[in-house]
């Protein structure tokens, strides 16, 4: 099979639905002999960082509010309010401090 066949029949596959944006982009650049695009794997807890911007301890909360919806005080506060919970805030806070890699400096 040529290499303009197999075009056809990939794009036949994706116009049908049988393939999605990514699988065909994908599949395209292996047929051609190109390296396929590179995709975002990486999941929210492989990117996340501790801020050396906003912190007042580790970093923690300016990381989390960095790669998350909320800002860093609403996240000092749900870890204050943890902290009253037999103290497991501070356990959280500890593990995270430990666990995250912090920010790399900028350039």
């Amino acid at each position: 099979m040529s290499i303009g066949d197999e075009l056809e029949k990939l794009r036949s596959l994706h116009a049908s639905g049988a393939l999605n944006d990514a699988e065909y982009a994908s599949a395209k650049a292996r047929v051609i002999g190109q390296a396929p695009p590179a995709t975002d794997t990486g999941n929210f807890l492989h990117r996340l960082t501790r801020s050396s911007s906003d912190r007042v301890l580790g970093g923690v909360c300016g990381g989390l509010g960095a790669h998350t919806g909320l800002p860093s005080w609403a996240w000092r506060v749900m870890f204050v309010i943890t902290l009253l919970y037999f103290g497991v805030g501070v356990l959280f806070y500890l593990l995270m401090w430990i666990f995250i890699p912090p920010e790399a400096p900028p350039p």
